[in-house]
């Protein structure tokens, strides 16, 4: 009938739409590299071609902007965090484990870290974090289309996101969850971005990195306990209406390797109850281990698959390191943020870090210290920056986007 005929015309109609996204990528990767003289990341932006910009714009970069050229440009518009107010120092974990602030510091860079506390969720903290966000937007909770919470530590086993929606007032906004670890907050940017650039109802959505991965811990265990604390960080991706924007997601990488699950995982450990002469059985509860790490082959990891996503999103995009204007990825580890800035080649003062005050908070990090450093005046309107995550899974990713 008249109603199956107009669901396959939609289909269709998005199927048309999505392609480029992918394709992009393929054609940047089989454009030809020769470049001419890079283009500054505020000098007019990437894919607007006047002057010296145009003459300036690489093949491969134009071959990006052909593909994605009817696609709706999308603009991060807010940020926002929230953490709990119990603060854990190294000093403190040395009263209860064998460790201090001399061993920890060197060999990680946190100094501290927080932890919910009694009283706090991790669903209030991310429906602060959200306001926060929607402040600097100026925009209204009711105006959201869409809030992808990226989490791997839910208060419901069967997703948070649809009690932050009800906590931050969004009753206009479809709410999944989405879970990828510390890699989760990249991977929900991306995912927004392209809700938005199909085109159809999502115009405005909310990604939340949140995490409480102290509730995973043996804090019995030194070489897991000194890393994790809890956060939340929140960012507002609109559709950009002006009829020159410029999109906001420059490129993108996203991989994973199931290979690598055993290096860092937090798995269900139920007992089973057989509940039948026939001997059937089940797992009677929902119960899980602690977090499990391999330290030495995530940190190997981790220095080799950062440069690897980040110079991806920089091919899509058709361009250089040299036009990121920070790196904002994933705050697990001083060297490994020092590592990957190097092996990208990125100058190590453009290096985004708050890891001393809040230690690793998961999907949390990326949001988090974005938040500081735009509150701060540090990023401004314009600056590109290079996103990235990577963990358990394994998976890693990197977007490329422009602030404000």
């Amino acid at each position: 009938g008249s109603g199956r005929t107009a669901e396959r015309a939609r289909r269709a109609r998005v199927a048309r739409l999505s392609q480029p996204i992918a394709m992009a990528g393929r054609m940047a990767r089989a454009a030809p590299l020769a470049r001419t003289t890079a283009v500054t990341s505020r000098g007019g932006g990437c894919a607007r071609g006047r002057g010296v910009a145009a003459r300036g714009v690489s093949v491969r970069r134009r071959a990006v902007a052909r593909a994605t050229a009817h696609l709706a440009p999308v603009k991060l518009t807010g940020v926002g965090s929230a953490v709990p107010e119990v603060v854990m120092t190294n000093d403190e974990l040395g009263e209860f484990l064998d460790t201090s602030d001399e061993w920890i510091r060197p060999r990680t860079g946190i100094a501290q870290r927080r932890l919910l506390g009694t009283g706090e969720t991790m669903t209030a903290l991310a429906a602060d974090a959200v306001a926060h966000a929607l402040e600097m937007s100026g925009l209204e909770a009711h105006e959201l289309d869409m809030i992808v919470l990226c989490t791997s530590t839910p208060e419901d086993t069967f997703g948070g996101a649809a009690a932050v929606q009800a906590a931050v007032g969004a009753g206009n906004a479809v709410a999944y969850d989405l879970t990828a670890a510390c890699s989760g907050f990249v991977l929900g940017l991306v995912t927004a971005c392209n809700h938005i650039r199909v085109g159809g109802p999502v115009r405005r959505v909310a990604v939340i990195g949140a995490d409480s991965l102290s509730r995973t811990l043996d804090w019995d265990d030194r070489s897991t306990a000194i890393l994790f604390g809890d956060g939340c960080g929140a960012v507002i991706v609109e559709r950009a209406d002006d009829e020159d924007a410029e999109c906001a997601l420059l490129g993108y990488d996203m991989r994973s390797d199931g290979t690598g699950s055993d290096n860092l995982h937090c798995r269900y450990a139920g007992d089973v109850r057989d509940i039948g002469a026939g001997g059937v059985s089940v797992h009677n509860k929902g119960e899980y281990n602690y977090l499990a790490m391999n330290g030495q082959e995530v940190f190997k990891f981790a220095v080799r698959a950062v440069p690897q996503v980040v110079n991806g999103a920089l091919e899509m995009a058709g361009m250089d390191a040299e036009e990121i204007d920070w790196l904002v990825m994933h705050q697990a580890n001083a060297r490994i943020l020092d590592s990957a800035a190097k092996k990208v080649g990125i100058d190590p003062a453009k290096v985004a870090s708050n890891l001393a005050k809040y230690g690793n908070t998961s999907a949390a990090s990326v949001p988090l210290v974005l938040d500081e450093y735009v509150r701060t005046g540090k990023i401004k309107p314009g600056d590109v920056l290079a996103t990235a995550g990577f963990g358990a899974g394994l998976t890693w990713a990197s977007a490329l986007v422009r602030w404000g």
